[in-house]
């Protein structure tokens, strides 16, 4: 199968070889069970083998096969949520294949391109449509955070301790006590950056792979305020922060509290350390 340079980290651990072997049937099968015209795959797929699909009545779609993370278990449920508004449609989904067929953004052009100031007045638009009301299956903020408390002191010292302890006992602090004193819970997404909203027919810009949870509605900022796509410096972070909490309304400190927490929990991947994520954590504890 002709992978993509995005996916090649999956055939290093034996769940991603597994999944990897799945791959050729389960395409084949849904293939078939949906009458699909594939084109090659999405060569910027990281989490997901996406390929470009046509419905025999002409729909454009995307084919995702998901790999196995727990991040992404309830993106079709998100989706279905949503129902289009303000994210890409889902139309259908295999469960058990964890595959989803998806609409299609076209022309796909992603957030980032436009200059940062622009990409903000799109994001601060978006978000409170996806901010709706939810319960199960969704993960809890509050769940997910203590998950996140656990495992960060020994990811750190499995990774070879790669930054300052001051900033793994900040970040602790901070989600201990956010977890606990959270606002309305409403749904949320992980993964919210600027190159998961892509330009579209239907609507001027859609979010696309929601890694949801439900949560208070500061926590839903933290990819844009950190993401390096619209910018990675001091200031560019800063400014991102400012502007999304001033103008959706949210509570800053809090939303520097998430950021700095979630940020630096997602900073170590397995034995890969993300520097330029410790790099937001260390901006935002000295400067605020």
């Amino acid at each position: 199968m002709d992978l993509p340079e995005g996916l090649d980290w999956v055939r290093t651990t034996p769940v991603g070889r597994t999944w990897l072997g799945t791959l050729p049937t389960w395409l084949a099968e849904c293939t078939e069970r949906w009458s699909l015209r594939l084109g090659p795959p999405f060569r910027y797929a990281y989490a997901s083998l996406a390929l470009p699909a046509d419905l025999p009545d002409g729909t454009a779609a995307v084919l995702k096969l998901q790999y196995p993370d727990e991040d992404s278990r309830h993106e079709a449920d998100a989706l279905a949520q949503w129902n289009g508004d303000g994210a890409i449609r889902l139309l259908a989904h295999d469960p058990e294949r964890r595959a989803l067929l998806v609409e299609r953004c076209q022309p796909g052009t992603p957030l980032h391109d436009l200059p940062m100031d622009r990409a903000l007045d799109a994001v601060t638009a978006l978000l409170p449509r996806l901010w709706q009301p939810a319960g199960a299956p969704f993960t809890p903020l509050a769940e997910e955070a203590s998950g996140w408390i656990d495992r960060m002191p020994d990811n750190w010292d499995r990774a070879g301790r790669p930054y300052e302890r001051r900033l793994l006992d900040a970040a602790l602090d901070l989600l201990t006590g956010l977890a606990s004193s959270q606002g309305e819970q409403v749904l949320v997404n992980q993964d919210l950056h600027a190159g998961n909203v892509l330009a579209a027919d239907r609507e001027p810009w859609l979010a696309i792979d929601p890694k949801p949870l439900t949560g208070e509605r500061e926590f839903s900022v933290v990819p844009m305020v950190r993401g390096r796509e619209l910018g990675h410096s001091p200031v560019a972070v800063r400014h991102r922060l400012d502007r999304l909490t001033a103008e959706l309304g949210l509570d800053r400190e809090r939303a520097r509290g998430w950021t700095i927490g979630h940020t630096l929990a997602w900073s170590i991947d397995g034995a890969v350390v993300l520097p330029h994520q410790v790099e937001v954590v260390r901006w935002l504890l000295d400067a605020g």
